[in-house]
């Protein structure tokens, strides 16, 4: 077991928190613990996941309330630091809402929860969670969302492509990132960002879903291996 140490963000309404401790903790063998919305400081961590569900039932906006969490000023400055964060669904609606990540996730464009398994494509392997997959790998996941429709100016869209900052698109079988293939509307087809920085993660699809062969899918996994092999190389201390 590696000693890297991730929190997993507990919200009212989390229901995916128990996915990531079972796949980075037991799947991946990685300490990982919760943490509480209502702390105000963070134990020692490598790193920080901000799980899926409805936080604070949804209501205003997903994720809205969310960014008030007396744990989400820690959160910030421990990214500003530098530290990794990575929000799945809900978390990337919650780290959009909070300002971590550009854009903003609105309703589907047909106004339906959407339950389901999407196609997405790899756009970069530059990044913390992706540098394990090659640039074009189609992975198969599920989604499970009302609000996953990514909108952004075009001031922002224009720095998420020239800045490399668009990490999937949702596509086909064959990885055409084609108009029928976006299930909710997003703007360029993006499933998932990351920062300018690189270090703040946000996606709507959930590898955590994804990652055992008893489900019959492990695509997600590579995610997380790619996560855990890049914060070692980051601190060998922790790889020991």
């Amino acid at each position: 077991m590696h000693d890297l140490k991730f929190g997993v963000v507990v919200f009212p309404g989390s229901n995916c928190d128990d996915d990531l401790v079972h796949v980075v903790g037991e799947v991946c063998k990685v300490h990982t613990l919760k943490i509480w919305h209502k702390d105000h400081k963070l134990p020692d961590l490598d790193g920080i996941l901000l799980p899926g569900g409805f936080s604070y039932g949804d209501y205003l906006r997903s994720g809205a309330i969310a960014r008030y969490a007396n744990i989400m000023p820690a959160i910030k400055d421990f990214a500003d630091q530098g530290g990794f964060v990575w929000g799945i669904c809900n978390g990337f609606q919650i780290l959009c809402e909070a300002g971590m990540l550009p854009g903003v996730l609105l309703a589907n464009r047909d106004q339906k929860f959407i339950s389901d398994n999407v196609h997405l494509r790899v756009q970069t392997s530059n990044s913390m969670i992706t540098s394990a997959l090659p640039k074009g790998t189609v992975l198969r996941m599920p989604i499970a969302h009302a609000d996953g429709r990514y909108y952004a100016d075009q001031e922002v869209l224009d720095q998420l492509i020239q800045n490399d900052q668009i990490l999937f698109k949702y596509c086909d079988a064959e990885g055409n990132p084609s108009e029928a293939a976006n299930v909710n509307g997003s703007l360029l087809n993006i499933a998932g960002i990351c920062n300018i920085h690189r270090n703040v993660y946000g996606m709507m699809p959930h590898p955590e879903r994804a990652s055992e062969a008893m489900l019959g899918n492990e695509d997600g996994l590579g995610l997380f291996r790619s996560m855990i092999h890049n914060l070692v190389a980051a601190n060998p201390v922790a790889g020991s």
